[in-house]
């Protein structure tokens, strides 16, 4: 389950901010995690209250916002909704879509004390 190192990252990332901009808290934490990304929103959540336990995060709520998977056909330029990486292209078919968005995870915003 990548999911436990990816709430590792998290929680890194967090302390590294806190050191940074002087807070002692985590009341909440917003994630953004694209369809493509291959993290799973439930799995995430799971782990999220393993790992931020004992920290300056325990008890954050965590609040996942999904973001929607885009390509590019590089045969010919059409930008479309990917439900999947290797959708074909809705305008010509062609198989090879270049993601553009929905494949990252990231921290959208936190609240603190």
């Amino acid at each position: 389950m990548h999911e436990m190192s990816l709430c590792e990252g998290v929680l890194r990332l967090i302390q590294d901010q806190a050191r940074l901009q002087e807070f002692s808290r985590v009341q909440v934490v917003r994630l953004e995690i694209g369809e493509l990304s291959h993290a799973e929103p439930e799995a995430m959540e799971l782990c999220f209250e393993a790992v931020m336990k004992g920290s300056l995060a325990d008890g954050a709520r965590l609040e996942i916002i999904r973001t929607k998977g885009r390509g590019r056909c590089r045969k010919c330029g059409t930008e479309a909704a990917l439900k999947h990486r290797f959708d074909p292209c809705p305008s010509c078919g062609a198989f090879g879509l270049e993601v553009i968005d929905g494949d990252a995870m990231r921290i959208k915003e936190l609240e603190v004390d």
